[in-house]
């Protein structure tokens, strides 16, 4: 993947849900993606995803965490 982690490739995926690149903007789908590509060692992901963090409600976060830990499981 010419260098590229597979942290890096979960951070573009969160990158593009937060900023609705060719989709629909995906708070939710972007704080996850980001977290999955921090916990792999994404520090850029793990910055990304706190400022993402502060302009979601409670209840998105609770949902972004548990796809996350659900996508965590399974992969």
């Amino acid at each position: 993947m010419g260098g590229e982690t597979r942290a890096d490739v979960f951070c573009e995926m969160g990158l593009m849900y937060a900023a609705g690149r060719g989709c629909a903007v995906d708070l939710v789908a972007a704080h996850k993606w980001l977290n999955i590509a921090a916990i792999k060692g994404s520090d850029r992901a793990a910055s990304l995803r706190a400022d993402l963090s502060n302009a979601m409600t409670k209840m998105q976060l609770a949902q972004a965490l548990r796809e996350a830990r659900e996508w965590m499981t399974m992969h």
